[in-house]
């Protein structure tokens, strides 16, 4: 079975050692890059099926890649960073990444995050001829018409194409992406997804409730 390939961008020679070893333990194929420059250059080089993005860089800012994957690949981007700050965080989601870690980065976190994230692009493959819902690049539509979601309810709705026919806990929501919010949050953020989809009362049959466990959204 063939590696899934990993670009690492981070230029803490010391934290990339660290990381490039376990995620080749973990048998990964890694190929790891200190600036943007050599980033994109790798880019543009060979195939990738996860970019992990140190947000702040000595050559260029970090979201200069992020928004050339946006524009000219379909990549999930795991970006890092030291700062915590809720307006960097949606700047990144705004740009183009698919998560959002805080550093020091836990391993094995980083490990379970990066195969949420390749099992959701499988699935996107999978699904993109789906008759109602087609996911393209960074967008998705619905019955031939863009969706106008915001970009957490892309990441929700996506989320839920890529686990169809499966009930997916608010708990596994909130954990597994990170700007989903609270309980209540969440609850709105599907709210507001049913809406745009008119998939509200007693017409509602693609976004189920499974009360007192989650949702599910349904493939008839």
């Amino acid at each position: 079975m063939q590696k899934s390939k990993i670009l690492l961008v981070e230029d803490d020679e010391l934290a990339s050692g660290i990381i490039l070893e376990f995620l080749e333990a973990c048998d990964f194929e890694v190929i790891s890059v200190f600036t943007v420059t050599d980033g994109i250059a790798e880019l543009n080089h060979q195939h990738f099926d996860l970019v992990i993005l140190d947000i702040n860089l000595p050559d260029f800012n970090g979201f200069e890649i992020l928004k050339y994957i946006k524009h000219h690949i379909a990549l999930p981007v795991i970006v890092t960073s030291a700062y915590s700050d809720t307006k960097l965080k949606l700047k990144a989601f705004k740009y183009g990444a698919s998560d959002y870690m805080i550093k020091p980065l836990d391993l094995e976190e980083l490990e379970a995050r990066i195969w949420v994230q390749l099992g959701k692009q499988c699935a996107i493959q999978i699904d993109e001829k789906h008759p109602d819902f087609e996911l393209l690049n960074e967008s998705i539509f619905f019955k031939g018409h863009m969706l106008d979601l915001t970009t957490i309810e892309f990441e929700i709705l996506a989320y839920f194409i890529t686990y169809k026919n499966t009930t997916v806990s608010r708990e596994t929501l909130i954990d597994t992406l990170s700007s989903a919010g609270s309980h209540r949050s969440l609850d709105n953020h599907i709210k507001n997804i049913r809406k745009k989809i008119g998939d509200t009362g007693k017409k509602a049959i693609y976004l189920k409730t499974e009360y007192g466990v989650g949702y599910k959204l349904v493939f008839k």
